[in-house]
Protein backbone atom coordinates (compact mmCIF):
# COMPACT_ATOMS: atom_id res chain seq x y z
CA UNK A 1 0.00 0.00 0.00
CA UNK A 2 1.08 3.45 -1.22
CA UNK A 3 2.11 6.07 1.49
CA UNK A 4 2.17 9.50 1.08
CA UNK A 5 3.22 12.64 2.53
CA UNK A 6 2.55 15.92 1.17
CA UNK A 7 5.18 17.87 2.29
CA UNK A 8 4.26 21.98 3.16
CA UNK A 9 6.49 24.55 1.50
CA UNK A 10 7.45 26.00 4.36
CA UNK A 11 9.42 23.03 5.38
CA UNK A 12 13.17 22.64 5.24
CA UNK A 13 14.91 19.68 3.65
CA UNK A 14 16.65 19.04 7.15
CA UNK A 15 12.71 19.06 9.01
CA UNK A 16 11.55 17.11 6.39
CA UNK A 17 14.73 14.24 6.91
CA UNK A 18 14.06 14.66 10.56
CA UNK A 19 10.32 13.77 10.43
CA UNK A 20 11.23 11.32 8.36
CA UNK A 21 13.46 9.11 11.26
CA UNK A 22 11.11 10.21 13.56
CA UNK A 23 8.34 7.48 11.56
CA UNK A 24 11.41 4.73 10.99
CA UNK A 25 9.98 2.31 13.23
CA UNK A 26 7.27 -0.26 11.93
CA UNK A 27 5.02 -1.87 14.15
CA UNK A 28 4.69 -5.78 13.39
CA UNK A 29 8.03 -6.44 11.34
CA UNK A 30 10.41 -6.43 14.08
CA UNK A 31 11.12 -9.84 13.25
CA UNK A 32 12.06 -9.32 9.89
CA UNK A 33 15.12 -6.84 10.86
CA UNK A 34 18.25 -7.65 10.18
CA UNK A 35 20.75 -6.68 12.48
CA UNK A 36 23.33 -3.64 11.63
CA UNK A 37 25.66 -4.00 8.66
CA UNK A 38 28.68 -1.55 8.25
CA UNK A 39 29.49 -2.90 4.59
CA UNK A 40 28.26 -0.76 2.01
CA UNK A 41 27.77 -4.00 -0.10
CA UNK A 42 25.32 -5.52 2.16
CA UNK A 43 23.13 -2.58 2.93
CA UNK A 44 19.80 -2.74 0.83
CA UNK A 45 20.24 -2.03 -2.66
CA UNK A 46 17.61 -1.45 -5.10
CA UNK A 47 17.98 -4.44 -7.18
CA UNK A 48 15.48 -4.16 -10.78
CA UNK A 49 15.63 -0.38 -11.75
CA UNK A 50 13.20 2.45 -10.47
CA UNK A 51 10.07 3.65 -12.48
CA UNK A 52 7.06 6.19 -12.30
CA UNK A 53 3.71 5.78 -13.63
CA UNK A 54 0.04 6.92 -13.37
CA UNK A 55 1.51 10.71 -13.66
CA UNK A 56 -1.74 13.47 -13.58
CA UNK A 57 -1.28 17.13 -13.12
CA UNK A 58 -0.76 17.05 -9.03
CA UNK A 59 0.73 13.13 -8.05
CA UNK A 60 2.46 10.54 -9.64
CA UNK A 61 3.54 6.85 -8.05
CA UNK A 62 7.09 5.65 -7.98
CA UNK A 63 8.25 1.91 -7.97
CA UNK A 64 11.24 0.36 -6.72
CA UNK A 65 12.27 -3.38 -5.71
CA UNK A 66 14.95 -4.53 -2.74
CA UNK A 67 15.83 -7.80 -2.23
CA UNK A 68 15.32 -7.98 1.73
CA UNK A 69 12.59 -6.76 3.84
CA UNK A 70 13.18 -2.42 3.83
CA UNK A 71 11.49 0.52 3.87
CA UNK A 72 11.48 3.07 0.23
CA UNK A 73 12.44 6.17 0.96
CA UNK A 74 11.71 8.76 -1.89
CA UNK A 75 12.64 12.29 -2.01
CA UNK A 76 11.83 14.51 -4.35
CA UNK A 77 12.44 17.99 -6.15
CA UNK A 78 11.82 20.71 -8.81
CA UNK A 79 15.67 20.77 -9.56
CA UNK A 80 17.87 17.96 -10.67
CA UNK A 81 20.28 18.94 -8.20
CA UNK A 82 17.64 18.20 -5.40
CA UNK A 83 19.26 21.64 -3.97
CA UNK A 84 15.73 22.05 -2.73
CA UNK A 85 13.79 19.28 -1.30
CA UNK A 86 9.89 19.52 -2.67
CA UNK A 87 8.33 16.55 -0.04
CA UNK A 88 8.87 12.82 0.66
CA UNK A 89 7.45 9.22 0.92
CA UNK A 90 7.75 5.98 1.90
CA UNK A 91 6.39 2.66 1.49
CA UNK A 92 7.36 -1.04 2.50
CA UNK A 93 9.19 -3.32 1.30
CA UNK A 94 7.89 -6.99 2.17
CA UNK A 95 8.46 -10.63 0.86
CA UNK A 96 4.50 -10.36 0.29
CA UNK A 97 5.02 -8.37 -2.47
CA UNK A 98 8.25 -9.74 -3.30
CA UNK A 99 9.89 -6.91 -2.10
CA UNK A 100 8.40 -4.64 -4.19
CA UNK A 101 7.10 -1.16 -3.11
CA UNK A 102 4.88 1.73 -4.79
CA UNK A 103 4.62 5.12 -3.17
CA UNK A 104 2.18 7.83 -4.09
CA UNK A 105 3.67 11.31 -4.83
CA UNK A 106 1.32 13.99 -4.07
CA UNK A 107 1.42 17.67 -3.96
CA UNK A 108 3.15 17.98 -7.35
CA UNK A 109 3.05 21.15 -8.63
CA UNK A 110 1.32 20.93 -12.54
CA UNK A 111 3.05 21.19 -15.64
CA UNK A 112 6.47 20.62 -13.95
CA UNK A 113 9.78 18.51 -14.41
CA UNK A 114 9.64 16.53 -11.24
CA UNK A 115 13.19 14.90 -10.37
CA UNK A 116 12.93 12.00 -7.21
CA UNK A 117 15.41 9.99 -5.68
CA UNK A 118 15.28 5.99 -4.35
CA UNK A 119 16.98 4.49 -1.70
CA UNK A 120 15.93 1.81 0.81
CA UNK A 121 16.82 1.88 4.70
CA UNK A 122 17.10 -0.94 7.20
CA UNK A 123 13.69 -1.24 9.38
CA UNK A 124 15.28 -1.57 12.61
CA UNK A 125 18.93 1.01 12.35
CA UNK A 126 17.81 3.00 9.74
CA UNK A 127 20.94 2.37 7.25
CA UNK A 128 20.24 2.96 3.96
CA UNK A 129 21.21 1.41 0.63
CA UNK A 130 22.50 3.05 -2.71
CA UNK A 131 20.41 6.02 -4.03
CA UNK A 132 19.06 5.87 -8.03
CA UNK A 133 17.45 9.14 -9.73
CA UNK A 134 14.53 9.37 -12.02
CA UNK A 135 12.64 11.75 -13.29
CA UNK A 136 9.06 12.02 -14.54
CA UNK A 137 6.69 15.30 -15.87
CA UNK A 138 3.58 16.39 -14.09
CA UNK A 139 0.45 17.26 -16.40
CA UNK A 140 -0.29 20.68 -17.37
CA UNK A 141 -2.58 22.83 -15.58
CA UNK A 142 -3.81 24.47 -18.72
CA UNK A 143 -3.59 24.05 -22.81
CA UNK A 144 0.31 22.99 -23.31
CA UNK A 145 1.80 20.54 -25.53
CA UNK A 146 2.04 16.68 -24.73
CA UNK A 147 3.87 14.39 -26.62
CA UNK A 148 3.87 10.38 -25.51
CA UNK A 149 4.57 7.23 -26.99
CA UNK A 150 2.79 3.92 -27.50
CA UNK A 151 3.56 0.05 -27.98
CA UNK A 152 2.95 -3.21 -26.64
CA UNK A 153 5.09 -6.61 -26.59
CA UNK A 154 8.49 -7.17 -24.55
CA UNK A 155 10.58 -10.75 -24.61
CA UNK A 156 8.41 -12.24 -26.62
CA UNK A 157 8.50 -15.82 -28.99
CA UNK A 158 11.91 -16.91 -27.51
CA UNK A 159 13.67 -13.46 -28.17
CA UNK A 160 15.01 -12.31 -25.18
CA UNK A 161 18.13 -9.94 -24.55
CA UNK A 162 21.03 -10.28 -26.31
CA UNK A 163 23.39 -7.82 -24.89
CA UNK A 164 25.94 -8.44 -28.20
CA UNK A 165 22.28 -6.97 -30.57
CA UNK A 166 22.45 -4.10 -28.01
CA UNK A 167 19.18 -5.11 -25.75
CA UNK A 168 16.15 -4.06 -25.95
CA UNK A 169 16.77 -1.29 -28.10
CA UNK A 170 13.38 0.15 -28.82
CA UNK A 171 13.30 1.54 -25.14
CA UNK A 172 16.17 3.16 -25.96
CA UNK A 173 15.06 4.68 -28.73
CA UNK A 174 12.03 6.00 -26.91
CA UNK A 175 13.93 7.74 -24.51
CA UNK A 176 15.95 9.23 -27.41
CA UNK A 177 11.90 10.41 -28.05
CA UNK A 178 11.91 12.29 -24.62
CA UNK A 179 8.26 11.87 -24.52
CA UNK A 180 6.34 13.37 -21.79
CA UNK A 181 4.77 9.77 -20.72
CA UNK A 182 4.66 5.82 -22.23
CA UNK A 183 1.24 3.98 -23.07
CA UNK A 184 2.09 0.41 -22.41
CA UNK A 185 -0.29 -1.79 -24.12
CA UNK A 186 -0.11 -5.10 -22.77
CA UNK A 187 2.29 -8.49 -23.50
CA UNK A 188 4.77 -6.88 -20.71
CA UNK A 189 5.79 -10.44 -20.43
CA UNK A 190 5.22 -13.47 -22.28
CA UNK A 191 4.31 -15.97 -19.22
CA UNK A 192 3.57 -18.68 -21.68
CA UNK A 193 6.69 -18.46 -23.69
CA UNK A 194 10.10 -19.46 -22.65
CA UNK A 195 14.06 -17.98 -23.37
CA UNK A 196 16.17 -20.47 -24.59
CA UNK A 197 20.13 -19.90 -24.68
CA UNK A 198 20.30 -19.80 -28.34
CA UNK A 199 17.78 -19.27 -31.37
CA UNK A 200 19.21 -19.91 -34.90
CA UNK A 201 18.18 -16.82 -37.33
CA UNK A 202 17.24 -17.00 -40.66
CA UNK A 203 20.22 -16.32 -41.70
CA UNK A 204 22.68 -18.11 -39.79
CA UNK A 205 23.75 -16.89 -37.09
CA UNK A 206 22.59 -17.48 -33.47
CA UNK A 207 21.01 -15.08 -31.50
CA UNK A 208 21.93 -15.99 -27.50
CA UNK A 209 19.44 -14.62 -24.55
CA UNK A 210 20.83 -14.39 -21.34
CA UNK A 211 18.61 -16.76 -19.29
CA UNK A 212 17.08 -16.94 -16.10
CA UNK A 213 15.66 -20.50 -14.16
CA UNK A 214 12.10 -19.00 -13.74
CA UNK A 215 12.19 -17.57 -17.84
CA UNK A 216 13.29 -20.87 -18.77
CA UNK A 217 9.81 -22.81 -17.61
CA UNK A 218 6.31 -21.61 -18.80
CA UNK A 219 4.91 -19.43 -15.65
CA UNK A 220 2.78 -21.22 -13.08
CA UNK A 221 3.72 -20.39 -9.57
CA UNK A 222 3.83 -17.17 -8.14
CA UNK A 223 7.74 -16.87 -8.37
CA UNK A 224 7.57 -17.61 -11.80
CA UNK A 225 5.55 -15.14 -12.76
CA UNK A 226 7.26 -12.52 -10.83
CA UNK A 227 10.39 -13.96 -12.41
CA UNK A 228 9.22 -12.64 -15.78
CA UNK A 229 9.15 -9.03 -14.94
CA UNK A 230 12.36 -9.11 -13.01
CA UNK A 231 13.86 -11.06 -16.23
CA UNK A 232 13.21 -7.83 -18.36
CA UNK A 233 14.51 -5.32 -15.83
CA UNK A 234 18.07 -7.07 -16.82
CA UNK A 235 17.83 -5.01 -20.14
CA UNK A 236 20.27 -2.07 -19.68
CA UNK A 237 17.48 0.10 -22.16
CA UNK A 238 14.64 -0.60 -20.39
CA UNK A 239 15.78 0.20 -17.16
CA UNK A 240 17.23 3.82 -18.68
CA UNK A 241 13.70 4.20 -19.91
CA UNK A 242 11.68 3.73 -17.27
CA UNK A 243 14.12 5.86 -15.23
CA UNK A 244 13.21 8.95 -17.26
CA UNK A 245 9.69 8.21 -18.86
CA UNK A 246 6.60 7.43 -16.45
CA UNK A 247 4.58 4.42 -17.81
CA UNK A 248 0.62 4.09 -18.40
CA UNK A 249 0.43 0.23 -17.76
CA UNK A 250 -2.56 -1.86 -19.28
CA UNK A 251 -2.22 -5.81 -20.06
CA UNK A 252 -3.10 -8.47 -22.45
CA UNK A 253 -3.61 -12.20 -22.31
CA UNK A 254 0.51 -13.37 -22.11
CA UNK A 255 0.69 -11.47 -18.72
CA UNK A 256 -1.49 -14.57 -18.24
CA UNK A 257 -1.18 -17.32 -21.03
CA UNK A 258 -1.88 -17.03 -24.33
CA UNK A 259 -5.63 -16.16 -25.31
CA UNK A 260 -6.76 -16.34 -21.39
CA UNK A 261 -10.17 -15.69 -20.58
CA UNK A 262 -11.43 -15.21 -16.71
CA UNK A 263 -12.83 -18.64 -16.77
CA UNK A 264 -11.12 -21.46 -18.31
CA UNK A 265 -7.69 -20.56 -18.16
CA UNK A 266 -6.27 -23.26 -15.87
CA UNK A 267 -3.84 -26.04 -16.09
CA UNK A 268 -2.68 -27.93 -12.90
CA UNK A 269 -2.51 -25.23 -11.10
CA UNK A 270 -6.54 -25.47 -10.70
CA UNK A 271 -9.08 -22.76 -9.11
CA UNK A 272 -10.09 -21.34 -6.10
CA UNK A 273 -13.20 -22.26 -3.93
CA UNK A 274 -14.85 -19.26 -5.33
CA UNK A 275 -14.09 -20.97 -8.70
CA UNK A 276 -11.20 -17.82 -9.97
CA UNK A 277 -8.37 -19.41 -11.67
CA UNK A 278 -5.24 -19.98 -9.75
CA UNK A 279 -3.51 -19.33 -12.70
CA UNK A 280 -4.99 -15.66 -13.14
CA UNK A 281 -4.90 -14.75 -9.78
CA UNK A 282 -0.86 -15.26 -9.13
CA UNK A 283 -0.65 -14.14 -12.36
CA UNK A 284 -2.68 -10.53 -11.30
CA UNK A 285 -0.89 -10.55 -8.01
CA UNK A 286 2.30 -10.12 -10.12
CA UNK A 287 1.26 -7.55 -12.42
CA UNK A 288 0.19 -5.34 -9.77
CA UNK A 289 3.19 -5.77 -7.67
CA UNK A 290 5.37 -4.74 -10.85
CA UNK A 291 3.30 -2.04 -12.39
CA UNK A 292 3.31 1.44 -11.18
CA UNK A 293 -0.40 1.82 -11.04
CA UNK A 294 -1.88 3.94 -7.92
CA UNK A 295 -3.89 1.89 -5.95
CA UNK A 296 -6.85 4.02 -5.06
CA UNK A 297 -10.06 2.89 -3.06
CA UNK A 298 -12.25 2.85 -6.25
CA UNK A 299 -10.09 1.32 -8.32
CA UNK A 300 -8.17 -1.29 -6.25
CA UNK A 301 -7.17 -4.55 -8.42
CA UNK A 302 -8.92 -2.69 -11.51
CA UNK A 303 -6.44 -2.34 -14.94
CA UNK A 304 -8.69 -0.63 -16.47
CA UNK A 305 -9.39 3.77 -15.24
CA UNK A 306 -9.35 7.73 -16.73
CA UNK A 307 -6.03 9.65 -16.37
CA UNK A 308 -6.10 13.24 -17.26
CA UNK A 309 -3.22 14.83 -18.64
CA UNK A 310 -4.03 18.26 -18.73
CA UNK A 311 -7.14 19.76 -20.56
CA UNK A 312 -5.99 18.57 -24.43
CA UNK A 313 -5.74 15.01 -23.61
CA UNK A 314 -7.19 12.70 -21.40
CA UNK A 315 -6.44 8.75 -21.84
CA UNK A 316 -9.12 5.97 -20.93
CA UNK A 317 -6.96 2.61 -20.53
CA UNK A 318 -9.43 -0.23 -21.19
CA UNK A 319 -9.04 -3.89 -20.14
CA UNK A 320 -10.17 -6.13 -23.16
CA UNK A 321 -9.55 -9.26 -20.90
CA UNK A 322 -10.91 -9.51 -17.44
CA UNK A 323 -14.09 -9.22 -18.12
CA UNK A 324 -14.69 -10.80 -21.62
CA UNK A 325 -16.65 -14.34 -21.73
CA UNK A 326 -15.41 -17.55 -21.49
CA UNK A 327 -15.19 -18.68 -25.28
CA UNK A 328 -13.74 -18.11 -28.42
CA UNK A 329 -15.36 -15.20 -30.43
CA UNK A 330 -16.74 -17.56 -32.91
CA UNK A 331 -20.36 -17.46 -35.07
CA UNK A 332 -21.63 -20.73 -34.08
CA UNK A 333 -21.30 -20.35 -29.80
CA UNK A 334 -23.94 -20.17 -27.72
CA UNK A 335 -24.75 -17.80 -25.11
CA UNK A 336 -24.36 -14.12 -24.76
CA UNK A 337 -20.81 -12.51 -25.57
CA UNK A 338 -18.49 -9.79 -24.38
CA UNK A 339 -15.29 -8.42 -24.03
CA UNK A 340 -15.74 -4.98 -21.68
CA UNK A 341 -18.10 -6.42 -19.76
CA UNK A 342 -21.32 -4.01 -18.30
CA UNK A 343 -19.61 -2.54 -15.44
CA UNK A 344 -16.70 -1.40 -17.70
CA UNK A 345 -18.41 -0.22 -20.60
CA UNK A 346 -21.08 1.88 -18.72
CA UNK A 347 -18.22 3.37 -17.00
CA UNK A 348 -16.29 4.68 -20.47
CA UNK A 349 -19.55 5.78 -21.58
CA UNK A 350 -19.96 7.90 -18.22
CA UNK A 351 -16.43 9.28 -18.58
CA UNK A 352 -16.41 9.91 -22.35
CA UNK A 353 -19.29 12.04 -21.89
CA UNK A 354 -18.11 14.03 -18.93
CA UNK A 355 -14.33 14.40 -20.60
CA UNK A 356 -13.64 18.37 -21.50
CA UNK A 357 -10.21 17.19 -22.72
CA UNK A 358 -9.94 18.12 -26.44
CA UNK A 359 -8.79 14.69 -27.51
CA UNK A 360 -9.80 11.06 -25.54
CA UNK A 361 -7.37 8.59 -26.12
CA UNK A 362 -8.89 5.23 -26.05
CA UNK A 363 -6.25 3.00 -25.28
CA UNK A 364 -6.87 -0.64 -25.87
CA UNK A 365 -5.40 -4.31 -25.43
CA UNK A 366 -6.59 -5.36 -28.85
CA UNK A 367 -7.83 -3.96 -32.29
CA UNK A 368 -11.57 -3.92 -32.67
CA UNK A 369 -11.38 -4.16 -36.74
CA UNK A 370 -8.82 -6.93 -37.63
CA UNK A 371 -10.43 -10.41 -37.64
CA UNK A 372 -9.13 -12.92 -34.90
CA UNK A 373 -11.13 -15.50 -32.66
CA UNK A 374 -9.76 -13.65 -29.68
CA UNK A 375 -10.39 -10.42 -29.80
CA UNK A 376 -13.50 -7.97 -31.51
CA UNK A 377 -13.83 -8.68 -35.32
CA UNK A 378 -15.33 -12.08 -36.20
CA UNK A 379 -15.80 -10.79 -40.58
CA UNK A 380 -17.76 -9.03 -42.82
CA UNK A 381 -21.11 -8.58 -41.27
CA UNK A 382 -23.06 -6.78 -38.84
CA UNK A 383 -22.37 -6.63 -35.83
CA UNK A 384 -22.28 -10.22 -34.02
CA UNK A 385 -21.27 -11.15 -30.25
CA UNK A 386 -18.75 -8.74 -28.68
CA UNK A 387 -18.92 -6.41 -31.65
CA UNK A 388 -22.46 -5.99 -30.26
CA UNK A 389 -20.70 -3.86 -27.18
CA UNK A 390 -18.05 -1.74 -29.75
CA UNK A 391 -21.42 -0.86 -31.78
CA UNK A 392 -23.18 -0.27 -28.27
CA UNK A 393 -20.35 2.48 -27.50
CA UNK A 394 -19.12 3.96 -30.88
CA UNK A 395 -23.45 4.70 -31.23
CA UNK A 396 -23.68 6.57 -27.58
CA UNK A 397 -20.61 8.71 -28.36
CA UNK A 398 -22.52 9.60 -31.80
CA UNK A 399 -25.53 10.72 -29.82
CA UNK A 400 -23.32 12.52 -26.48
CA UNK A 401 -21.32 14.36 -28.83
CA UNK A 402 -18.62 12.81 -27.85
CA UNK A 403 -15.74 13.99 -30.52
CA UNK A 404 -12.19 13.65 -31.23
CA UNK A 405 -11.71 10.14 -29.90
CA UNK A 406 -8.48 7.92 -31.28
CA UNK A 407 -8.10 4.51 -30.54
CA UNK A 408 -4.40 2.79 -30.02
CA UNK A 409 -3.31 -0.41 -29.58
CA UNK A 410 -0.31 -2.83 -30.20
CA UNK A 411 -0.72 -6.70 -30.16
CA UNK A 412 -0.27 -7.78 -33.86
CA UNK A 413 3.38 -7.60 -34.35
CA UNK A 414 3.12 -5.04 -36.80
CA UNK A 415 2.45 -1.48 -37.30
CA UNK A 416 -0.75 -0.32 -38.91
CA UNK A 417 -3.13 3.24 -39.07
CA UNK A 418 -6.84 2.40 -39.66
CA UNK A 419 -9.55 4.60 -40.67
CA UNK A 420 -13.40 4.20 -39.94
CA UNK A 421 -15.69 5.33 -42.16
CA UNK A 422 -19.48 4.66 -41.63
CA UNK A 423 -19.56 5.37 -45.42
CA UNK A 424 -17.95 2.15 -45.51
CA UNK A 425 -19.07 0.31 -42.74
CA UNK A 426 -22.44 -2.62 -42.35
CA UNK A 427 -23.10 -0.85 -39.04
CA UNK A 428 -22.81 2.89 -39.89
CA UNK A 429 -24.28 4.70 -36.56
CA UNK A 430 -21.07 6.47 -35.76
CA UNK A 431 -18.65 9.11 -36.42
CA UNK A 432 -15.57 8.57 -38.22
CA UNK A 433 -12.54 7.70 -35.77
CA UNK A 434 -8.75 6.89 -36.47
CA UNK A 435 -7.15 3.37 -34.46
CA UNK A 436 -3.63 2.73 -34.78
CA UNK A 437 -1.70 -0.59 -33.95
CA UNK A 438 2.16 -0.69 -33.07
CA UNK A 439 4.64 -2.90 -31.86
CA UNK A 440 6.43 -4.99 -31.26
CA UNK A 441 8.57 -3.49 -28.80
CA UNK A 442 10.92 -6.47 -28.47
CA UNK A 443 9.27 -9.87 -29.85
CA UNK A 444 9.02 -11.84 -32.79
CA UNK A 445 7.29 -9.49 -35.74
CA UNK A 446 4.11 -10.93 -37.75
CA UNK A 447 2.33 -10.01 -41.01
CA UNK A 448 -0.91 -7.64 -41.45
CA UNK A 449 -3.70 -9.37 -40.88
CA UNK A 450 -7.20 -8.82 -42.45
CA UNK A 451 -9.79 -6.30 -41.42
CA UNK A 452 -13.57 -6.88 -41.78
CA UNK A 453 -16.33 -4.16 -42.86
CA UNK A 454 -18.55 -4.35 -39.42
CA UNK A 455 -17.29 -1.11 -38.57
CA UNK A 456 -16.35 -0.02 -42.09
CA UNK A 457 -11.68 0.52 -41.45
CA UNK A 458 -9.45 0.74 -43.97
CA UNK A 459 -5.53 -0.05 -43.40
CA UNK A 460 -4.37 3.48 -44.58
CA UNK A 461 -0.86 2.25 -43.48
CA UNK A 462 0.77 -0.97 -42.51
CA UNK A 463 4.13 -3.03 -42.40
CA UNK A 464 5.07 -6.19 -40.47
CA UNK A 465 7.72 -8.67 -41.83
CA UNK A 466 6.72 -10.19 -45.54
CA UNK A 467 6.05 -13.90 -46.59
CA UNK A 468 9.69 -13.90 -47.60
CA UNK A 469 10.57 -12.80 -44.64
CA UNK A 470 8.58 -15.38 -42.78
CA UNK A 471 6.26 -14.98 -39.80
CA UNK A 472 8.37 -14.31 -35.75
CA UNK A 473 10.99 -12.61 -37.65
CA UNK A 474 13.57 -11.60 -34.62
CA UNK A 475 14.03 -8.15 -32.94
CA UNK A 476 17.67 -7.97 -35.01
CA UNK A 477 15.74 -7.40 -38.84
CA UNK A 478 14.60 -3.85 -37.23
CA UNK A 479 10.88 -4.09 -37.94
CA UNK A 480 10.11 -3.23 -34.15
CA UNK A 481 7.95 -0.40 -33.83
CA UNK A 482 6.31 2.13 -31.80
CA UNK A 483 3.93 5.07 -32.36
CA UNK A 484 4.51 8.66 -31.03
CA UNK A 485 1.19 11.24 -31.04
CA UNK A 486 2.03 15.29 -30.37
CA UNK A 487 -0.34 17.42 -29.57
CA UNK A 488 -0.03 21.00 -30.33
CA UNK A 489 -1.17 22.99 -27.22
CA UNK A 490 -1.78 26.45 -29.30
CA UNK A 491 -4.04 23.96 -31.83
CA UNK A 492 -4.63 21.46 -30.63
CA UNK A 493 -3.80 19.09 -33.12
CA UNK A 494 -2.02 16.17 -33.16
CA UNK A 495 -0.06 14.19 -34.95
CA UNK A 496 0.51 10.59 -35.28
CA UNK A 497 3.59 8.70 -36.16
CA UNK A 498 4.62 5.69 -37.01
CA UNK A 499 8.05 5.22 -36.38
CA UNK A 500 10.74 1.88 -36.03
CA UNK A 501 13.58 0.55 -33.55
CA UNK A 502 15.70 2.73 -35.22
CA UNK A 503 13.89 5.81 -35.13
CA UNK A 504 12.83 6.09 -38.42
CA UNK A 505 9.32 8.33 -39.04
CA UNK A 506 7.43 5.53 -41.32
CA UNK A 507 3.85 7.49 -41.98
CA UNK A 508 2.45 10.84 -39.95
CA UNK A 509 -0.90 12.09 -39.84
CA UNK A 510 -2.31 15.66 -38.75
CA UNK A 511 -5.62 15.04 -37.26
CA UNK A 512 -7.99 18.10 -36.57
CA UNK A 513 -10.28 18.34 -33.30
CA UNK A 514 -13.39 18.96 -34.05
CA UNK A 515 -15.84 21.02 -32.14
CA UNK A 516 -17.49 19.59 -29.38
CA UNK A 517 -21.38 18.60 -30.32
CA UNK A 518 -22.34 18.59 -26.20
CA UNK A 519 -25.02 20.46 -25.31
CA UNK A 520 -24.09 19.81 -21.95
CA UNK A 521 -23.39 16.74 -19.73
CA UNK A 522 -24.85 13.90 -20.69
CA UNK A 523 -27.84 12.83 -18.07
CA UNK A 524 -27.40 8.74 -16.38
CA UNK A 525 -30.62 8.00 -17.77
CA UNK A 526 -28.93 8.41 -21.55
CA UNK A 527 -25.66 6.56 -20.40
Amino acid sequence: MAIAIRARKTLTRRDLLVRSASTVALAGVGSLAKPYLSRAADRPPVVSGIQSGDVSDGSAVVWARADRPARMQVEYSTVESFKTIFGQASSDALPTHDFTAKALLAGLPPGQDIFYRVRFEEFAEGVSGETQTGHFKTAPAEPASVSFVWSGDTAGQGWGIDPARGGMRTYRTMLENRPDFFIHSGDHIYADCTVPSEQKLPNGEIWRNIITEEKSVVARSLAQFRGNYKYNWLDDNLRAFHAQVPMFAQWDDHEVCDDWSPVGSVDATGYAEDGTSNLVSRARQAFFEFMPIRATPEQAGRVYRKISYGPRLDVFLIDMRSYRDSTWNKRDDPGEAFILGSAQLAWLKRELAASDATWKVIAADLPIGLISLDAVALGDGPPERREHEIANLLSFMKRAGVRNTVWLTADMHYTAAHHYDPNRAVFSDFEPFWEFVSGPLHAGTWSPGELDNTFGPQAIYQKGCSAEQGENLAPCFGLQFFGRVDIDGASGVMTVTLKDVDDRSLWSVDIEPRPDARPGRMLAEHI
